[in-house]
Order: C-alpha cells, then structure tokens, then sequence
C-alpha cells in the first residue's frame, strides 16, 4: 500500500474535502441528493441505515476520493460497474458534469432510483445501463470503478474488454484490497497496486492502468 493519506474522520471533515474537489453548485446537488438517498432508503435497502449518520463520509467523499487517482488530461468516459445505490458513479456524475459517466446495475428497482436522480438532476453526462455487464455492447472506457461488484479476479474478467492501454482503474475494495490482489497472478499484481482510503484507514482502493491480460 502507498504511502498514507490524511484520514477523513468527521462529517465537517468529509463535507470540506469534498469541496476541494466540487464547485458550490456541485455542493447544492450532493446535499439534495443525500435528501433524496434518504427518503428513498425508506422504500427499498440502497444503504445501512446506520451509515446515513455519516453518509458524507461513508458514501460521498468515499466517491469522490476517487478523481484524486486519475491524472487531470485523463479524458471521460467513465464505466461503473454494479452502480446500486449510486456510489461511486451517480455522485461523480453529480459532482462532475463535465465528464461522462456510464452507470451499469441490473436490479430494476436500483435502475429505477438511478434514472430518476439522473432525470431530477438533468444528468447529461449520466447514462444508466440496466442490464448485466456482460449485455453491454462493447466500447473504450477511459476510467472503469466499481464498488462491491464482485471478486477481482471476476471483476477484470467480465469487464477486461472496456479496456485499452490508457485506460485507469479505480477499484474500492475496502480491507479485503491488498489480500485479493495478493491472489491473483503475478501478471495483474504488476498492473495493480493498493492505494489508502481516505475515508478508512483500514481500506484499500486496487488501482492501475492498461488492460489486464485476462485468458
């Protein structure tokens, strides 16, 4: 794991870094949009509940943090993968319209709640595919995140083929990142390294860029 980062320990803390990486409208949108996790939480699971006492912290900076691992020229667009309740990829779309973001979750009522932040926020830059991965036509991804899609060997498997050689992964994979990178070939633990969360000082974010070679 590289060299540790400042850890995010408070809400006021959370709210300030992410105002270094959101302007004041992107500001207004996040704080709308966690009004909106809220009430929709009550209708079906998208989070613990537990975690919307911190939901800054937990879900909004653990978002954004990632644009801090991707070099400024990296153009868009961005894949994530098992989108659910929006994080990473809803609250980078909120955060920056100006880059594009393609949303892919299979759960009809995750979709659902997907397209309708997207549509109240007139989300541009904001594509929801609601099907499986392996449904998505095929085309080059500029950055690829996911969060709690699935094993990493499994993940560069089904998502491999969005890659070329720039493209940069950004992978959360909370305290499990230096194990399961660990077990996979020596050829994908060259491409990858663990970088600190900013958000828990015990998880790790499987970062690297280029295209895994995956059999």
């Amino acid at each position: 794991m590289s060299e540790c980062l400042p850890f995010i320990a408070s809400e006021a803390e959370a709210r300030a870094f992410c105002a270094t990486l959101s302007d004041e409208a992107a500001m207004d949108r996040l704080a709308t949009f966690i009004g909106l996790l809220a009430a929709e939480n009550r209708q079906q699971n998208l989070i613990s509940t537990a975690s919307l006492d911190q939901v800054w912290q937990r879900h909004i900076a653990d978002s954004l943090q990632l644009l801090l691992h991707v070099p400024r020229e990296t153009p868009s667009p961005w894949m994530d993968l098992g989108s659910g309740a929006g994080m990473p990829g809803l609250v980078l779309a909120i955060a920056r319209p100006e880059l594009t973001f393609h949303l892919v979750e299979s759960r009809k009522k995750r979709v659902a709640w997907l397209e309708g932040v997207a549509r109240q926020f007139d989300l541009q830059n904001c594509h929801v595919h609601g099907t499986r991965l392996e449904s998505v036509e095929s085309a080059p991804m500029a950055v690829i995140c996911a969060r709690a899609f699935a094993p990493l060997e499994k993940l560069l498997s089904l998502s491999a083929r969005f890659s070329t050689q720039d493209t940069v992964w950004l992978l959360p994979k909370g305290r499990s990142a230096a194990q399961e990178l660990s077990e996979q070939p020596e050829s994908i633990r060259q491409m990858f390294h663990v970088e600190q969360s900013r958000t828990d000082g015990q998880a790790g974010i499987v970062t690297g860029q280029g295209r895994p070679p995956i059999r």
